[in-house]
């Protein structure tokens, strides 16, 4: 009985440990066409939030954005890349108007990129096909 109860307060230690080393993250990114790569005058912006568990990779978002030249024709997570680079999409969104809400479940090498500040996102349009709004997705305190 003893070692029944030595062992169940053991799997309770490696439980707890497990869980304290999680951590939520905080994201943020404010969406202009200055940012964009290369850069346009739309009058359009935008703000993005995101959460990421560091245990579970998952990815949380939400976007808002206004006066865009027409409707959003696609939105994107991009990376890796420094601010003033271009990268390929990593996390596609399925309905870009604003509001998005999203979620993904990252591999190890999009969460560090991403805790690295070397992910932004964009909006396209008709307008901007290449991107008419661009953010640099950083972490906030």
């Amino acid at each position: 009985m003893r070692s029944g109860l030595v062992g169940a307060a053991a799997a309770l230690l490696l439980v707890s440990a497990g869980a304290a080393g999680a951590a939520t993250l905080h994201f943020k990114a404010h969406l202009a066409g200055a940012a964009e790569v290369p850069p346009n005058t739309t009058t359009g912006t935008g703000d993005l939030t995101a959460t990421l568990d560091t245990t579970s990779h998952a990815f949380t978002y939400h976007v808002t954005y206004s006066g865009l030249t027409g409707p959003a024709t696609a939105a994107h997570f991009h990376g890796p890349a420094a601010p003033g680079k271009n990268a390929p999409p990593v996390v596609p969104v399925k309905n870009p108007a604003s509001p998005i809400d999203g979620h993904a479940t990252l591999t190890r090498t999009q969460t560090s990129n991403l805790e690295k500040g070397m992910w932004y996102f964009n909006v396209h349009t008709a307008a901007h096909p290449g991107g008419e709004i661009r953010g640099q997705v950083t972490r906030t305190k």
